[in-house]
């Protein structure tokens, strides 16, 4: 597994400590970080998602709830939600890896940590927030 698609993984489980927790501290964190076996390159993209995420909350959720028709925040499973906020974040980035390459460790990471449902949701959500961003790839685009 690459050091991104790690990283990715690690900021989802990460937030949904916190989600779950309600702290974020650097403590928290520092903690969260000495459990894990993953090498530093990985920690380090894994942080800077963390971070992004955090500072973009708002934004992100406004996003999020504007792509989930007839469901309120409060309602969306904590691993969906986490999953959302970093996929979310990355497509806001400035120095994004294709939309496509976005979504589908989205939807992989939604389908290993998630429920059934997850995968479908995440894609139709996701899919969603990357057409009103406008970074939605063009067909043909994955080749």
């Amino acid at each position: 597994m690459g050091a991104r698609r790690k990283g990715r993984e690690l900021a989802v489980q990460a937030l949904y400590q916190f989600e779950l927790s309600g702290e974020l501290s650097k403590q928290a964190l520092d903690l969260f970080w000495s459990q894990s076996e993953a090498g530093e390159r990985a920690k380090q993209f894994a942080a800077e998602l963390i971070d992004g995420t955090r500072k973009d909350r708002a934004r992100i959720d406004e996003l999020i709830a504007g792509a989930t028709q007839h469901w309120r925040m409060e309602r969306l499973a904590a691993v969906d939600l986490c999953v959302l906020r970093v996929a979310t974040h990355e497509l806001l980035s400035s120095e994004k890896p294709p939309t496509s390459v976005i979504l589908d460790e989205a939807i992989e990471i939604a389908r290993r940590f998630g429920t059934q449902e997850s995968r479908g949701f995440v894609n139709g959500v996701l899919d969603a927030i990357a057409e009103k961003l406008g970074v939605k790839d063009k067909e043909g685009a994955r080749e």
